[in-house]
C-alpha cells in the first residue's frame, strides 16, 4: 500500500473559464467532445502543475472530465433519468446559483454499467501526475438519499437499500479495475451521511418513504463492499461534509449522531472529515474512531476566500490531538473547490493559497512525514 499524504485534498479545482465555455458548446451542438477533451487534458495539466508548486501530498485532475462530483457515475451506468427526486434545501448563498448537476436525476430503472467511470482519469494521472494520486468515486448512499422516489423509483427499487446493492457492486467492479490499473489512493464521497445529523432534513426523508435506522445499516454494507474491493493495495478513504454547491450546503450539525456506528464500522483506511465552522460541531465524535484510521480534518474552508490564520489551524490540530493522536491525523480543505462544476465563491488564486497553507502546515507539524 501507498504512503498516505499528511497534506491530502478532496478532489475538484476551479475550472478554468475556458473550460467550462467548452463544455457549454459540447452541450450545445458548437463543439465536438474530441476537442473538449484536448482542452480538458491542457487544463489538467496545468493544474498538476500548480499542484505540484504547492507542496500538496497527493495530486489530483480536479474532477475537470466531469460536470459534477457524481457524474461520473451515470453517464456511464443507465438506470435514470433527468428530474429532481425531492427539492434540494440548499443553504446560504444568494438563491440565484442554480441547480446542482448531481441532483437532478431520478432512479427509474435497475441499474447496469455501459462503460468504465473512472478510467480515462486514472489512465492520464498515472501518466502524467508528479507523484501519488488519488481517484474519487460517488458514494452509492448520495443517489440513494437523492434520487429514489416512491412511487417512480419503488418500481423497480422497493426501497433504497435495494438501489444500494446494485450501485455497489458496480463501483465495487470499477475499484477492482482501478487498482488493477495501478491507482493508489481511492476515496468516496459520501456528503449525504452527514444528513443523519440534522433534523430537518431526516423528516424529509421520513416523509419520502425512508426508514433511517436500517438505511444507514444497509449503506455501511453497501459501502464497505465498494471499499473491501480495493483489497488492500490501495489507500481507501470516505469523505463527509454539508453539502458543497457554489458555497452553499445542507446539512448541519456534528457527527454525534452516527459517529459510534459509521466510524466504527467504515472498512477504510482514511476519513476525510469537514470541520472548517461550527456546522461541523466539536472533536469529541472522533474517540469513536478506530486505532487503525487516519483522520483527515477538513480545517481550511473551500466555500469563502479569506485565507485562515495558520495559528488557529494549528490550534485546532492541537485540540484534535487530544482525542486522536498526531500521529494518526493529517490535514486537508473541508470539500472540493467546485464539487458542482460551477465553482465556490473564491478565486483560483485563493484556491492555490489555500493549499499551500495545507501544504505547509502539515509540512510544521508533521515534518514532511507520511502516515
Amino acid at each position: 500500500m501507498p504512503s498516505d499524504p499528511r497534506a491530502d485534498q478532496i478532489g475538484s479545482l476551479l475550472r478554468p473559464a475556458h473550460l467550462l465555455q467548452a463544455r457549454a458548446e459540447v452541450t450545445a451542438g458548437t463543439r465536438t467532445a474530441e476537442a473538449l477533451t484536448a482542452l480538458e487534458d491542457e487544463a489538467i495539466l496545468d493544474t498538476l502543475a500548480r499542484q505540484r508548486e504547492t507542496g500538496i501530498g497527493v495530486y489530483v485532475d480536479g474532477e475537470f472530465r466531469r460536470d459534477g462530483f457524481m457524474t461520473g457515475f451515470p453517464a456511464n451506468v443507465t438506470g435514470f433519468r433527468h428530474g429532481a427526486a425531492m427539492a434540494t434545501p440548499w443553504r446560504g448563498g444568494s438563491g440565484e446559483e442554480g441547480a446542482s448537476p448531481n441532483t437532478q436525476l431520478l432512479i427509474v430503472d435497475r441499474v447496469r454499467a455501459t462503460g468504465r467511470i473512472a478510467r480515462d482519469e486514472a489512465a492520464f494521472l498515472r501518466e502524467h501526475a508528479p507523484g501519488p494520486f488519488k481517484i474519487t468515486l460517488p458514494s452509492p448512499v448520495n443517489f440513494a438519499f437523492l434520487m429514489w422516489r416512491r412511487g417512480v423509483s419503488d418500481a423497480v427499487y422497493p426501497t433504497p437499500s435495494d438501489f444500494l446493492t446494485d450501485a455497489a457492486a458496480i463501483l465495487a467492479d470499477e475499484v477492482r479495475a482501478l487498482v488493477a490499473e495501478g491507482v493508489p489512493y481511492i476515496h468516496l464521497d459520501a456528503p449525504t451521511y452527514t444528513h443523519w445529523a440534522d433534523e430537518s432534513l431526516k423528516q424529509g426523508y421520513r416523509d419520502a418513504g425512508f426508514d433511517l435506522d436500517t438505511f444507514l445499516d444497509d449503506a455501511i454494507t453497501a459501502e464497505n463492499a465498494i471499499l473491501d474491493a480495493a483489497g488492500g493495495q490501495a489507500t481507501t478513504a470516505v469523505h463527509l461534509c454539508r453539502g458543497n454547491s457554489v458555497g452553499r450546503w445542507l446539512a448541519e450539525g456534528g457527527y454525534d449522531a452516527m459517529a459510534e456506528k459509521l466510524f466504527g464500522e467504515l472498512r477504510c483506511d482514511r476519513l476525510l472529515l469537514e470541520y472548517d465552522d461550527e456546522r461541523s460541531g466539536g472533536f469529541e465524535p472522533l474517540r469513536f474512531v478506530p486505532d487503525d484510521r487516519v483522520v483527515v480534518l477538513g480545517l481550511i474552508s473551500t466555500k469563502r476566500g479569506a485565507l485562515e490564520s495558520r495559528d488557529e489551524v494549528l490550534r485546532r490540530i492541537d485540540e484534535a490531538a487530544r482525542l486522536v493522536d498526531v500521529d494518526r491525523l493529517a490535514l486537508s480543505p473541508q470539500c472540493g473547490f467546485a464539487s458542482s462544476g460551477k465553482g465556490n465563491p473564491l478565486s483560483e488564486d485563493e484556491q492555490w493559497r489555500k493549499l499551500e497553507l495545507v501544504a505547509s502546515v502539515a509540512d510544521e507539524v508533521w515534518a514532511g512525514a507520511s502516515v
